[in-house]
């Protein structure tokens, strides 16, 4: 990756203290496929051109909001490069986090990501921005209701797609994710997705 975002979406951390993953909010997530192996396409004079997978792999993801209806997804900006993918996907207010953050008085709460920020004044970096890795391991609500099981759903139809088709194809176990909590870091991330492609030469992910 290039520019401010060179390497902080690969940085291995701990999850946001008390933060559940099927909360109202944006997230960034990067998802790459194992030893960077180029399955999607190719890019070639800065446009991507997406292969068999790569096509598959876009239809699966567009799908998403219609296979979990009940979770008011919105998918927004996104990019499928050579070995790894990019998107900003919104989980809306829903049955499962209408009572989030833990309430059963009945009083719903409609603070998304970018409001529910801890007022604690001795917060850390780490704690106000999650940079994850291995969500899976979620220990809010129910699996089936989270950012872990839109990704594990989404991965896994890119797998069967190969299976059945017999191409040799695996992803990097688990994918990174990223909280954004305000409308600079939201239009920052975007506009990082959207030019992608155009400094393909210089990104990490493009060594393989």
């Amino acid at each position: 990756m290039t520019g401010k975002f060179k390497n902080k979406y690969r940085i291995e951390s701990n999850r946001m203290p008390g933060w559940d993953y099927g909360w109202k909010g944006a997230y960034f997530i990067t998802i790459v496929t194992k030893n960077r192996k180029h399955y999607f396409g190719e890019i070639k004079d800065r446009i991507m051109f997406l292969s068999e997978l790569g096509l598959i792999l876009r239809d699966e993801w567009l799908k998403t909001p219609k296979i979990r209806p009940d979770m008011n997804l919105l998918l927004d900006e996104y990019c499928v490069m050579p070995n790894h993918f990019h998107a900003i996907i919104k989980i809306g207010r829903n049955q499962y986090n209408k009572f989030d953050n833990g309430k059963t008085d009945g009083k719903t709460d409609d603070r998304d990501a970018m409001h529910r920020v801890s007022t604690t004044e001795t917060e850390t970096e780490s704690e106000t921005e999650s940079e994850t890795v291995n969500s899976d391991n979620n220990k809010f609500g129910p699996q089936r209701k989270n950012l872990a099981s839109i990704i594990r759903g989404f991965k896994s139809a890119v797998i069967i797609y190969a299976r059945r088709n017999n191409i040799d194809f695996a992803w990097q176990p688990n994918y990174h994710d990223h909280i954004i909590r305000n409308k600079k870091e939201y239009f920052r991330i975007k506009n990082y997705i959207l030019n992608n492609p155009l400094k393909w030469e210089n990104d990490t992910f493009a060594k393989k």
